[in-house]
């Protein structure tokens, strides 16, 4: 085992900062911010192809229907694919094609995204990995000897006071709710604002489904907690905040 070396970034995409923290025994500080720049290139390229916001994307050029899933990149039919096996695990309660313009995958890309930046820390020798994507984390190694990442999930009222903290080695923690952009997530079987939950975090070994389940809790609420019976959920977690109560729920045994 060689001298530990640790690094961080923080990159400006996605309208938000995606920070990355990462440390290793087997590796120098080159290798790691080489692999901390191919990260950036990477978030970018993806931030090109699944922004709403810009409107040479595929994804606004799918949504004006001047391009077909058929003729798009290959990243944009595997999370069309993914989203569409979302949708049926959750029962209609992640629905990204029932949005306002046409099918906006941002619930799944950036948990999915974040995957694939653990995947290319690893190979370039990256032990201790956080991917963070505003809310969306994705978590490799511990954060150091063994020791879990903690990571905290804040109050929906109040952004300054951390509720519940889980202890976190590998896997995938999402968080959806109120929050800072307020009450966006819509219900899609009604097309009002959802209201299910307050907040919904859910751990697994999936970024992006985590993501999207997470999105689901808050439409659907404790009626959503069923879907977890399925056996494609059994290794996630769930801890949500209800909209009228203080107690939380909880599914599974939480990492803490």
């Amino acid at each position: 085992m060689g001298e530990r070396v640790h690094t961080t970034a923080e990159i400006d995409v996605w309208g938000t900062i995606v920070f990355v923290e990462v440390a290793s025994t087997k590796v120098g500080l080159d290798e790691l911010n080489a692999g901390l720049a191919e990260v950036t290139d990477y978030v970018k390229v993806v931030d090109q192809e699944f922004s709403t916001y810009k409107p040479d994307s595929q994804v606004s050029k799918i949504r004006r229907g001047e391009l077909k899933i058929e003729d798009a990149s290959a990243q944009m039919q595997e999370v069309w694919e993914l989203c569409l096996e979302a949708r049926e695990l959750t029962d209609g309660s992640f629905d990204p094609w029932v949005v306002k313009g046409g099918y906006d995958p941002s619930g799944y890309v950036k948990g999915w995204a974040a995957d694939k930046c653990v995947r290319i820390l690893k190979r370039h020798g990256a032990e201790n990995i956080q991917v963070n994507a505003a809310g969306d984390l994705v978590l490799a190694g511990g954060f150091e000897n063994g020791k879990p990442w903690s990571i905290g999930v804040r109050s929906p009222e109040n952004r300054f006071e951390v509720v519940k903290v889980f202890e976190i080695t590998d896997g995938a923690i999402a968080t959806s709710g109120t929050y800072e952009i307020g009450a966006h997530i819509k219900d899609p079987h009604t097309g009002l604002i959802a209201i299910g939950a307050r907040s919904a975090t859910v751990i697994g070994p999936d970024g992006g489904l985590a993501d999207a389940l997470a999105t689901s809790l808050v439409v659907a609420g404790q009626d959503g907690a069923a879907i977890f019976m399925k056996p494609e959920l059994s290794e996630y977690r769930v801890w949500v905040i209800p909209r009228n109560e203080d107690i939380a729920w909880s599914i599974g045994k939480l990492p803490e």
